[in-house]
């Protein structure tokens, strides 16, 4: 098959660290089929970055600039996704002789993907993510264009159960949902001695350490985290978090250290490198994402995969891969029984290998075979349907 993926989440020049778990899966998919992968790129990122290697392999990428109204008529987004496509890929696109489109996003992505399928006259699947259904169905032009998206599309890729409940719920036809757990790549996330991973991250090799990993960003609760740790330092005065990654809570974050005055038990170490992730949950003693909303974090996965036990809100499909064994569950926004939580996993005697073995069922292989095996059945059906072999 030749797979058109149109997205926003896949590494580019000018943010190479971003969808991770898109270019894990679409790189494997990659050595199954042809496929191409374009990708909309923020015109003020692609102004105010400088470009750089993205390190995508095995597979065709292609970048066009997404042009829109900042701060404004957001429920034209997919129209100018839609526009901006077509002035500059039009000839591309026509000339690509796909045999699907594979929408990772729902708004804009998938919207703007359906009226591409529909241009080019080829089936189009879509796989949603978390907030682009919990979030942006919230707003009611905005839910419109997701339901005809939803309803149209000859597949739904879900990344929870949770989620695909929700994906029906919107207008997906049910028996073209399909759940799609996320994988973990088991050559890279591991268990492995923690001392080693400390030492060469230069950390404390005593002190407890909470670890968040992910985008900076409110809704993701590394503000709720935070107002957390205080409390925990108060039983745990040796106690130190972590925060890697980047986004636009690090300013409010920093300035809030500063007022709790504990600057010296946080830090904020930025973006890190995909491949560099492992020695961060290697070294934590408890990873923490309390978000207010997700899909299926693939950190939870990563970390658990190394042996680290997850502190985590009770969202979306977390509580579907999130074993008593493996973590504990909080309500969103709770501060004191996030708190406490935390110091209860600190306390507690974790079995490493038990968490590992349970990671380990989510393999990125499983996930492809499933994946180009749904890829394949809509191109068939299509086939059938029109009389045009692929």
């Amino acid at each position: 098959m030749k797979i058109l993926v149109l997205t926003n989440l896949f590494p580019t020049p000018w943010d190479p660290l971003r969808g991770a778990f898109n270019r894990q899966q679409f790189e494997r998919l990659g050595a199954l089929h042809d496929v191409e992968v374009l990708t909309a790129v923020d015109f003020r990122q692609r102004m105010t970055r400088a470009p750089c290697d993205t390190g995508v392999a095995g597979v065709k990428v292609d970048y066009f600039t997404f042009v829109y109204l900042p701060g404004a008529l957001r429920s034209l987004h997919a129209v100018f996704l839609w526009m901006s496509l077509m002035l500059q890929r039009r000839g591309h696109l026509r000339a690509g002789a796909y045999d699907c489109v594979l929408a990772s996003w729902a708004y804009p992505d998938a919207v703007a993907a359906r009226r591409v399928a529909r241009w080019l006259r080829i089936p189009y699947l879509i796989k949603v993510h978390g907030s682009d259904l919990n979030v942006q169905t919230g707003f009611a032009l905005r839910r419109w264009q997701i339901r005809r998206a939803l309803r149209d599309a000859s597949a739904v890729l879900a990344v929870s159960a949770a989620l695909g409940e929700k994906a029906r719920a919107i207008g997906a036809p049910a028996d073209r949902v399909h759940v799609l757990y996320n994988g973990v790549d088991g050559m890279l996330f591991h268990p492995a001695p923690a001392a080693a991973a400390r030492a060469r991250l230069g950390l404390d090799p005593a002190a407890p350490l909470v670890l968040f990993v992910g985008n900076l960003k409110a809704s993701k609760g590394c503000l709720d985290l935070l107002e957390a740790f205080p409390a925990l330092l108060r039983e745990r005065p040796q106690a130190r978090l972590v925060y890697v990654g980047a986004g636009p809570a690090a300013a409010a974050l920093r300035a809030r250290v500063e007022a709790l005055g504990c600057t010296a038990q946080v830090g904020l170490v930025g973006a890190v490198k995909h491949v560099g992730l492992a020695d961060w949950f290697r070294a934590a003693d408890v990873l923490c994402l309390p978000s207010h909303n997700e899909g299926v974090p693939n950190v939870v996965l990563e970390a658990m995969a190394c042996g680290t036990p997850v502190v985590s809100t009770r969202v979306g499909g977390i509580p579907e891969i999130l074993p008593g064994e493996a973590g504990l569950l909080v309500p969103v926004a709770d501060r004191g029984a996030l708190s406490a939580a935390l110091a209860r996993a600190l306390c507690r005697s974790w079995d490493k290998d038990v968490i590992a073995r349970h990671a380990a069922t989510f393999r990125w292989e499983d996930n492809v075979t499933r994946l180009a095996a749904i890829l394949q059945a809509v191109v068939d059906e299509n086939t059938a349907a029109t009389g045009t072999p692929p």
